[in-house]
């Protein structure tokens, strides 16, 4: 029963035997072995970008805020969600690796941005005035920190009014998977058809050991970005063992039957918690997320069975309504889910 978030499963066995392989003997370092050759190639061919450029670091923090650094100034503005996890969960490292570029948070239902509230949010930025912070990038997060999916004809309307603006746009893509499974987009609609300039192509959070992907839809920003991931600390000398994990996500589809299995597990979740009758869910259930609200009394009772997961203040009046959220991964199963509903009953 353990719901606390998709980064705390176990490593699939594809994923540790191709670690074990990448174990044996030895390899070219940073990024030289044959291993990042082959998931470069892969991925470009996944994506429809032959140009694209491909980099590997151990972090989703480290994805995020190296891309957004390769795209603003340290006197400019990026636009992304009040609650983005690069607002609300990077303790400051965009703006720190940026050199200072301002984050400037949009408001908008169930964690995603509306095209009136980002155009709105890009004017107030006096453009050409030394006095204002200028227009910079805007950061979308697919799936969003609320559980949501941007469609790719969301992303599309809003990337559109970024370029009307002269700005790029970096998509913080920790559940890419789980938002391509959710629409059945291709991952071309979803990142550069549909305006995205940098993608962090997401691992850990579905399954992997620890290992993001950077993809540069514009080949013209690699030797930046090359240049401030060294110089931040974060090109791996036995760069094999990145390499090793992101092939055999890629290989035979495996990073989209992990987030298809994490998805279904969220959707029985939710459904099984719409039955209750006082159980409220927060936000649409669109992938692996779910947040509701339930009396502190379930709550307490889950919590006394073992369940582990994100709720607020377990201690008190047990008629109180408290929200929590639940995360589904790859390794969750039907007997997680049947506890977990035993354990609130």
């Amino acid at each position: 029963m353990f719901f606390a978030s998709d980064n705390t499963s176990p490593v699939p066995p594809q994923v540790m035997a191709a670690l074990n392989t990448a174990n044996a003997g030895y390899r070219r370092s940073y990024g030289n072995d044959d291993e990042m050759g082959e998931v470069r190639r892969l991925i470009r061919d996944v994506f429809e970008a032959p140009n694209a450029e491909v980099y590997l670091v151990a972090t989703g923090t480290t994805a995020n805020v190296l891309s957004l650094a390769t795209l603003v100034d340290p006197w400019q503005a990026i636009y992304c969600h009040r609650y983005a996890h690069i607002a609300m969960d990077e303790c400051g490292a965009p703006e720190f690796y940026s050199g200072g570029a301002k984050l400037e948070l949009v408001d908008g239902d169930h964690g995603k941005i509306l095209p009136v509230g980002l155009e709105t949010a890009i004017a107030t930025q006096v453009k050409g005035d030394v006095h204002s912070v200028q227009p910079g990038a805007l950061s979308l997060t697919n799936v969003t920190e609320a559980g949501t999916v941007y469609t790719v004809e969301e992303v599309t309307a809003l990337n559109a009014i970024a370029k009307s603006h002269g700005i790029r746009t970096h998509l913080d893509g920790s559940r890419f998977a789980n938002a391509l499974v959710s629409t059945g987009a291709t991952p071309a609609e979803m990142s550069w058809k549909a305006g995205v300039d940098v993608l962090s192509f997401g691992g850990t959070k579905n399954g992997l050991l620890g290992a993001e992907a950077v993809i540069l839809f514009d080949p013209d920003l690699a030797w930046e970005f090359e240049l401030r991931r060294k110089r931040g600390g974060h090109l791996f000398s036995k760069h094999r063992y990145l390499s090793a994990q992101m092939l055999a996500y890629l290989q035979d589809d495996l990073w989209l039957e992990l987030a298809a299995r994490s998805n279904a597990s969220a959707a029985k979740l939710a459904t099984t918690l719409q039955a209750l009758p006082d159980v409220t869910l927060t936000h649409p259930v669109d992938a692996n997320l779910v947040f509701a609200a339930m009396p502190r009394a379930m709550h307490k009772r889950a919590i006394a069975a073992g369940a582990v997961y994100s709720a607020i203040d377990p201690e008190g009046d047990e008629a109180e309504m408290l929200n929590c959220r639940l995360v589904c991964s790859w390794s969750t199963t039907d007997e997680d889910i049947t506890s977990f509903m035993d354990a609130l009953t």
